[in-house]
């Protein structure tokens, strides 16, 4: 009786901590979740995880070749953080990953190009300011969970892995190096990536 008792409490107590762990999962995902709608103004009715892990939030449902090069990109960064002595945040579920419509499709030299169109900001005025706003292959959303956003492509996916593993930096810096985080989170007094090698 006794165990049958006990095993009842440990069959309770971790109940409570599921349901708390996910409370708490569903309040961060719907802060991220307004995060990428206010920065994009897009909605993302898609949910689906990467072969190996990262969550995945989308504007339309991505294709393999997409999930693999989200995969790849994550890799590559992984690599990257441990050489250089980095061990936080290098699991592929530590990562949550929105991809947006892109507002732009080619550069201004004519280059497959999609980025996101984000509010000028600290780079008002430089070269990138495009009358209020600036072009971005990516950009973070939050640091805990790991979230960044890109925009949707529909081919040259080498590029999307490149542009994961870079927004990657920003966050792997964060929760393993705060001083080169800080001396790199903003582009726009020059420098860029890659910045781990």
């Amino acid at each position: 009786m006794n165990k049958l008792k006990t095993l009842s409490k440990v069959v309770t107590i971790f109940a409570v901590c599921l349901f708390v762990f996910q409370s708490v999962q569903a309040q961060n995902d719907r802060a991220l979740m307004n995060e990428a709608t206010r920065i994009t103004k897009d909605t993302f009715p898609i949910s689906t995880n990467t072969p190996k892990g990262a969550r995945i939030y989308a504007v339309n449902q991505p294709n393999a070749k997409m999930l693999a090069a989200i995969d790849r990109g994550l890799t590559d960064l992984f690599a990257v953080a441990r050489q250089n002595n980095y061990r936080k945040r290098l699991n592929y579920s530590d990562y949550t990953i929105f991809i947006a419509r892109a507002d732009r499709t080619q550069d201004g030299d004519k280059n497959y190009s999609p980025d996101i169109a984000v509010g000028a900001a600290q780079y008002a005025g430089s070269v990138y300011d495009k009358g209020g706003y600036i072009y971005a292959a990516g950009m973070v959303l939050g640091y805990n969970p790991c979230a960044f956003v890109f925009a949707e492509h529909t081919k040259n996916f080498e590029r999307v892995s490149e542009v994961v593993r870079y927004e990657g930096e920003h966050l792997v810096l964060y929760h393993n190096d705060r001083r080169l985080y800080r001396q790199t989170a903003d582009h726009s007094q020059g420098g860029g990536h890659p910045i781990l090698n």
